[in-house]
């Protein structure tokens, strides 16, 4: 017998959330961000890109959530798979929009079920991956 139980998706509110958090601890970090929230069927749910952030930024963010909800991985731990030899590439890139192997984008879960992901871009990705990884600790 099967028990599937309901695990919440990730709300209007959670992104809202999560773009809060992620922008707070750039700002504490004297950085400037754009941070893309999408739902586990990679609709976008929140966006904010600061006037004094770089254009190409919000495209970014964008990506990285993206690849982050794709490959259910935070993008920093798929930097060296694109590498020659590594796991992914040849992956096809096919795909609604390209894959982008940067560090920064993180895949958020519920009860271990993947319901979104959240992508943060326009700092060194080291710092985007982090400013991610803060909004989602912020958010439990």
């Amino acid at each position: 017998m099967s028990t599937n139980t309901a695990v919440a998706p990730l709300t209007i509110e959670d992104a809202e959330a999560l773009v809060t958090a992620a922008r707070r601890a750039a700002e504490a970090a004297d950085v400037t961000v754009s941070v893309t929230v999408l739902d586990a069927g990679g609709h976008l749910l929140a966006f904010r890109r600061d006037d004094r952030a770089v254009l190409i930024s919000g495209e970014t963010s964008t990506r990285k959530a993206y690849t982050a909800l794709q490959l259910n991985a935070p993008t920093a731990d798929l930097v060296d798979a694109v590498q020659p030899g590594g796991l992914f590439h040849t992956l096809p890139t096919a795909l609604d929009r390209p894959l982008l192997f940067i560090a920064g984008g993180v895949p958020v879960h519920r009860d271990g079920r993947l319901i979104g992901a959240i992508g943060v871009g326009g700092g060194a990705p080291e710092q985007d991956h982090a400013f991610a990884v803060a909004a989602l600790e912020s958010v439990g």
